[in-house]
């Protein structure tokens, strides 16, 4: 997510072309785009963190029902 944020704040510092960053060529933040899409398609998915984000996720709504039951 961090990767994604970069983007798009370097994205309006270079359209807007404001302070050093109106020299900042567009290739750099091609290249963030496609690091980013790589990340998210592949590396994320390889080593598993996007089926650890959902269990987190169920664990916590789980968690949650549980004690919404109990109270």
């Amino acid at each position: 997510m961090p990767l994604i944020v970069l983007i798009v704040l370097l994205s309006a510092l270079r359209y807007f072309e404001i302070g050093p960053f109106a020299g900042l060529s567009w290739w750099w933040i091609v290249g963030l785009f496609g690091a980013a899409f790589i990340w998210f398609e592949f590396i994320e998915r390889m080593f598993g963190l996007d089926k650890r984000k959902e269990h987190k996720q169920a664990e916590k709504t789980r968690r949650d029902r549980i004690k919404r039951t109990l109270k």
